[in-house]
């Protein structure tokens, strides 16, 4: 199974795709007074519906716990995905 990196150049965090030509699905965000704000979600179309988007938004979390950052939720996917997984309300602060 891939790992969620960083890519601070490109302002996202990045899942490659197993069984793709390299593509990836992507969590764009900005930092903001010191928080990550999460912005926009992009999960390659032929890729929907088949569990990629909350590998992403789970190694997301996960990457953000384990650096002790917060973050602001402005994506309506990673929205969704945080009510559905209240358990990283000690990360999310809007």
């Amino acid at each position: 199974m891939s790992t969620v990196i960083d890519n601070p150049a490109a302002h996202r965090f990045e899942l490659p795709i197993e069984g793709s030509d390299g593509e990836i699905a992507a969590a764009y965000y900005r930092m903001e007074d010191g928080r990550l704000i999460l912005t926009h979600t992009d999960v390659p179309y032929r890729f929907t519906g088949q569990g990629v988007g909350s590998r992403l938004a789970r190694g997301v979390f996960d990457t953000i716990r384990a650096r002790g950052d917060k973050v602001v939720l402005r994506c309506s996917f990673m929205g969704a995905y945080y009510a559905r997984h209240p358990q990283y309300s000690d990360i999310v602060v809007g």
